[in-house]
């Protein structure tokens, strides 16, 4: 039986503007795509990200332009299927990781157990997600974090203030903080503030130098006194390998990788190579984050906060925080 495929585009508003070292954006963007199958229906998001030139509007085009080949795929399982889409979409991750997305929920439902037992896991190893502070005054960030009770903290920098904003906000909690600087710093800035922030209690730092900054990166593994995390770095999984030696471990983010099926890899990948795992969030709403959640257990670290992050929630219900930890619903 084939699949029909439906999909909607929408701009979610957040709840506070969102600022990272590479700008601001008060809406996120995002694809929400439906599979229908045998009387089953599927959910997949897919947001845009400006950074890597994707757009919404793009990513509508194409499945226009191949639905007709995404819809007669005779399914069985979501790993055949995301094989097909990847040859037949080889220029379109995030396209791919919607679909692939709906897919295994499709599945989900057919074996009617919930993903992360289908994969021999339960939802209660899972670590609590952390909770992001975008780029603001100082003033700000620090209302931002005092609205917003939480255990674990991201907190985004890349800018001159930034011991002075960790100053602050550690002054206000005892929570966990990370630290994002998405590809922030220079080689000899980061050697600066690693051992402050290492003062402060920082857990980990996410992507300090520019993506392709290989050489900086070995420097700044070797010395480093904080475990450094790799995202603009890592992206499929032809890169897990790379980062060994450079970073302490990866954030997969499942539509940057093309979806479920390939991120699964990634983890087995990493582990062999002793790195730590973190999935991590691109501000999808309640439904892509279903998809991280169902991963959890899998992982060291969770960024799964954007239902929290958005003021509107096309996929409202389909998570839950519970003790700061993500949980599907069924």
């Amino acid at each position: 039986m084939p699949f029909r495929l439906d999909f909607k585009l929408h701009e979610l508003p957040f709840k506070y503007p969102f600022t990272i070292s590479k700008g601001t954006k008060t809406h996120q963007p995002t694809l929400i795509v439906r599979l229908h199958w045998n009387g089953l229906t599927g959910w997949g998001e897919a947001p845009a990200i400006t950074y890597y030139d994707v757009t919404t509007e793009k990513m509508a085009a194409v499945l226009e332009q191949k639905k007709m080949f995404i819809e007669k795929f005779a399914f069985t399982e979501p790993e055949r299927y995301w094989h097909y889409l990847h040859h037949l979409l080889p220029n379109d991750p995030f396209v791919v990781c919607a679909l692939d997305m709906a897919a295994w929920d499709i599945f989900s439902q057919l074996k009617r157990m919930p993903l992360y037992r289908l994969w021999g896991t339960e939802i209660a190893d899972a670590p609590v997600s952390d909770y992001t502070i975008g780029i603001a005054s100082i003033d700000e960030m620090v209302r931002k974090m005092k609205e917003n009770p939480w255990p674990v903290y991201k907190i985004k920098l890349g800018t001159p203030e930034d011991i002075s904003i960790m100053q602050a906000l550690r002054k206000e909690t005892d929570a966990v903080f990370r630290v994002d600087a998405n590809a922030g710093w220079k080689l000899e800035e980061a050697l600066r503030i690693l051992p402050v922030l290492q003062e402060l209690g920082v857990e980990l730092i996410e992507q300090p130098l520019a993506k392709d900054d290989w050489e900086g990166m070995k420097v700044l593994y070797e010395q480093s006194p904080i475990p450094l995390i790799a995202d603009e770095s890592c992206v499929f999984e032809k890169d897990v390998a790379l980062c060994q030696g450079h970073f302490h471990g990866i954030n997969i983010k499942l539509t940057k990788c093309s979806g479920i099926t390939p991120a699964r890899r990634m983890i087995k990948q990493a582990r062999e190579l002793g790195l730590k795992v973190m999935i991590g969030s691109m501000n999808e709403c309640s439904i892509g984050t279903a998809a991280i959640a169902h991963l959890s257990p899998q992982a060291d670290y969770i960024d799964a906060d954007g239902p929290l992050l958005l003021a509107e929630d096309p996929g409202k219900g389909g998570v839950k925080f519970e003790e700061y930890r993500c949980v599907p619903v069924y």
